[in-house]
C-alpha cells in the first residue's frame, strides 16, 4: 500500500477474493461457446482468453526462474533480503492481467466491428508500426509519466507502493495500484490503436507486443544479470536501446535515477542515467555462485508440494503446506513434475538465507515420501544423497543437515554409511536427533507425571523415553515388544524403572512417533494432547483433542531472507532438524551426529537458545492421570 493512498488505489474486485477472475467469465464463456459450438468465425475474440493464460504462464515461469537463479547467487544484482511483507503485498500480480483481459473484452465490444472483427494472422507492417510506435511516442510519454509519478505528491499516494520493493522480483514489476494500471493500459494501448483504425493490425501484432511487454517488464525486475557484455560489445548502439536488470534495479536503490522503461536512451538524453550503471552490470556479471557454511538437505513430500517451493507459487509457499482446491486444476503439470523427479537425478537449489556470519542453502533431493519406503528405491536415494554431501564437500560446505531425509532408518542408518564411506570429508553430517530430543522433552506440559508413547521406536523416540524417564516421567509403553527393546536399551540405568508396561488410553500426553491412525486415536480421551516425535505431522481425526506440531522453533529476527513456510510449519518456524545444522555450525562442533551417536541433549538445548531460537508457544494442558 501506498504511505497516502490516494483514489483509485484498491481493485475494484478486491472484495472477491480468490474468486476474481470470476469477472472474466461472462466473456470467455460467451466468446468460446460463440466460436467453438455455434460455429463463429471471429478467431481474434476468442484468443484473448488463450493470451490472458499465456501472460500467467510466462509470468510464472519468470518467477520460478529468478527465484532459482538468485538462490543460486551467481550474476544476482543485489544481494538483501526478501520478507513475507513483500511476498503478501505482490500476492496479487495476476490483477493487472485481469485488467487487460477485461479492458481488452471491453474495448473489443466498444470498436466498430470491421475494425476488430477478422483480423489476419500475420501482417508484417502492422508488427513494424507498432514496435516503432513503442520507441517513440510510448517510451518517450513513460519517461515522463515515470518522472512525473516521482514527485512527492503522486509518489506517496501511488508509485510509492511499487518502491517498497527495493530487491525486485519479476512479479514486483506489475505491482501498483488500480488508477496507475489504468495510466499505463492507455499508454501501451498506443500502438494496438493506432494499428487497428489504419487497418495494419494483427493477430501476432497483439501476442508479439503484449509478450515484449511482459518479457521486457519481468527481465528487468528478476534480480540476476543475464544480458551477455558481448552483445554490447558487438552492437555498441545496443546499450541505448535496451536496458538491463541491473539497470532497473539502480532505479529501485536510487530512485530518482534510470526512469526509463525499456530503452534507456531518454535518461542519457535528459541526464538522469545513474553514474554507477555500467560498474553495477559488470559487478553483476562478475558475481559467482554463493557457497554455503550450512546446507539443509530435504526432499519433496506430495506430488502437489512441488507448488509449495520457493520457486513454485510465490504466495502458496508463504504459508503452511495444504490442499488446496485448485491445485487438481494443474493434474497434468503435476504429473509431468511426478515424471521428471524419477528420471532426473540430482540436488537442487531451493533457498538461501544468512544468519550473523553464515550462509545458509536449502538443497532438495528430487524424490518423494512415499519413494523412502520402497526397497527399489533405496540405491537411487541413497545415491543421490551421496553425490550431494560429496558435492557440499567439495564446495567446502561446514555441516550438512540430513532433515527430512532421515525419516526412513533403514535407507542410510541417519547419514552413517556416507561416514562410513567416506571417512575423509570435512562437511560434518548433522541429523538433528539431539535437538529433536530436547525439543520434545522441554514441550512436555508441565506437571506432567506420566504419558503415553506409541508408534515406532525410531532414534529420537527411545531418547526421548530415557530423557523423559531420568527427569522421573513415567512412560507408558502399549506393546510388550517396544517394552522390552527399550529396557535393553535402559541396561543397568536406573531410570528405567520409570518405564511401565501399560496399554492404559486414559493418559493425557501422547508421545507418537510415526504416523497416528485414526483407530487409535479413538482411544483417547477428549482433552488428550498428540505430541509428534517424527518430521511428519499427525493428521487430526478429533476435534476434542490437542495437537502440537512437529519438532520446531521460532527462528531468531537476524535470520535473513526468510519468505516461505517450511512445509506444514508456521512462518519464520524451522523444524529442529534444519536448525541443528546451524546451532552445530555457530557453535563449531567439529564432529558428526549421525548414526547411534547422540549428543548431551542439555547442552544443545542451551546452545540452540544461546542463538536466539524459541520454543513455540503451546497452550496449558491438565496433568495426566496416574497409572493403573
Amino acid at each position: 500500500m501506498a504511505t497516502t493512498p490516494g483514489i483509485l488505489t484498491d481493485w475494484p474486485w478486491q472484495p472477491l477474493g480468490s474468486f476474481k477472475h470470476i469477472v472474466l467469465a461472462p466473456w470467455v464463456v460467451g466468446h468460446g461457446y460463440s466460436y467453438l459450438v455455434k460455429g463463429g468465425n471471429d478467431l481474434s475474440t476468442f484468443l484473448i482468453f488463450p493470451l490472458i493464460l499465456w501472460r500467467m504462464l510466462h509470468n510464472q515461469i519468470w518467477i520460478s526462474l529468478s527465484r532459482y537463479r538468485t538462490a543460486k547467487g551467481n550474476t544476482r544484482i543485489l544481494d538483501k533480503p526478501i520478507e513475507f511483507d513483500q511476498v503478501d503485498r505482490e500476492k496479487n500480480w495476476d490483477d493487472q492481467i485481469i485488467l487487460n483481459g477485461f479492458l481488452f473484452y471491453f474495448g473489443m465490444m466498444l470498436m466498430p466491428q470491421h475494425l476488430v472483427t477478422h483480423l489476419p494472422v500475420w501482417r508484417t507492417d502492422g508488427i513494424i508500426m507498432a514496435l516503432l510506435l513503442h520507441a517513440g511516442p510510448v517510451e518517450f510519454l513513460y519517461y515522463w509519466l515515470h518522472r512525473l509519478l516521482h514527485h512527492h505528491f503522486l509518489y506517496s499516494r501511488y508509485h510509492s507502493h511499487h518502491h517498497s520493493s527495493i530487491v525486485t522480483e519479476p512479479i514486483t514489476s506489475v505491482i501498483h495500484p488500480f488508477a496507475e494500471h489504468l495510466a499505463y493500459f492507455f499508454l501501451f494501448s498506443i500502438p494496438v490503436l493506432t494499428t487497428l483504425l489504419t487497418g495494419t493490425a494483427s493477430i501476432f501484432s497483439f501476442i508479439i507486443y503484449v509478450t515484449y511487454i511482459d518479457f521486457m517488464n519481468n527481465m528487468g525486475h528478476c534480480n540476476f544479470e543475464l544480458i551477455p557484455k558481448w552483445l554490447f560489445t558487438v552492437f555498441p548502439p545496443l546499450k541505448y536501446i535496451i536496458y538491463t536488470p541491473s539497470f532497473h534495479s539502480l532505479h529501485h536503490t536510487q530512485f530518482r535515477t534510470n526512469y526509463s522503461l525499456f530503452m534507456p536512451f531518454y535518461d542519457y538524453i535528459y541526464g538522469t542515467m545513474d553514474t554507477s550503471t555500467d560498474t553495477v552490470y559488470e559487478i553483476s556479471l562478475k558475481r559467482q555462485e554463493d557457497v554455503a557454511d550450512v546446507v539443509y538437505l530435504t526432499h519433496l513430500t506430495t506430488p502437489e508440494s512441488i507448488y509449495h517451493l520457493r520457486f513454485g507459487f510465490a504466495h502458496f509457499a508463504s504459508n503452511p503446506l495444504s490442499s488446496k482446491w485448485y491445485l487438481w486444476l494443474l493434474w497434468p503439470v503435476t504429473l509431468l513434475t511426478v515424471a521428471l523427479t524419477w528420471v532426473y537425478g540430482r540436488t537442487f537449489v531451493v533457498e538461501r538465507h544468512r544468519f550473523d556470519k553464515l550462509r545458509l542453502q536449502t538443497w532438495a533431493i528430487p524424490k518423494y515420501k512415499i519413494q523412502y519406503y520402497m526397497k527399489l528405491q533405496t540405491e537411487a536415494i541413497n545415491n543421490m544423497i551421496e553425490k550431494a554431501i560429496l558435492e557440499a564437500n567439495e564446495k567446502s560446505v561446514k555441516v550438512l543437515s540430513l532433515g527430512l531425509l532421515n525419516q526412513a532408518e533403514e535407507v542410510n542408518r541417519h547419514g552413517e554409511i556416507y561416514v562410513e564411506r567416506h571417512p575423509e570429508l570435512k562437511t560434518k553430517i548433522v541429523d538433528g536427533s539431539s535437538l529433536a530430543v530436547a525439543v520434545v522433552v522441554n514441550s512436555i506440559p508441565k506437571g506432567t507425571t506420566q504419558l503415553l508413547l506409541t508408534g515406532k521406536l525410531s532414534k529420537v523416540a527411545c531418547a526421548v523415553a530415557l530423557s523423559l524417564c531420568r527427569k522421573g516421567i513415567q512412560v507408558a509403553i502399549p506393546f510388550k515388544e517396544d517394552y522390552e527393546k527399550l529396557r535393553e536399551l535402559f541396561g543397568t540405568d536406573n531410570s528405567s524403572n520409570n518405564m511401565l508396561l501399560s496399554s492404559n488410553y486414559s493418559l493425557k500426553t501422547w508421545l507418537a512417533s510415526g504416523e497416528l491412525s485414526e483407530k487409535k486415536q479413538k482411544h483417547a480421551k477428549a482433552g488428550t494432547i498428540f505430541i509428534p516425535v517424527s518430521q511428519f505431522p499427525l493428521k487430526k481425526f478429533r476435534k476434542d483433542c490437542l495437537y502440537y506440531t512437529t519438532p520446531a522453533m521460532e527462528v531468531p529476527p537476524s535470520l535473513e531472507n526468510v519468505d516461505s513456510c517450511e512445509n506444514w510449519l508456521p512462518r519464520r518456524v524451522m523444524s529442529v532438524w534444519r536448525i541443528a545444522g546451524i546451532v552445530h555450525c555457530l557453535e563449531g562442533w567439529n564432529v558428526n551426529e549421525c548414526g547411534s551417536d547422540l549428543f548431551d541433549v542439555d547442552k544443545v538445548w542451551e546452545a540452540t537458545l544461546k542463538h536466539g531460537f524459541k520454543p513455540l508457544v503451546t497452550p496449558p494442558a491438565s496433568v495426566s492421570p496416574k497409572l493403573c
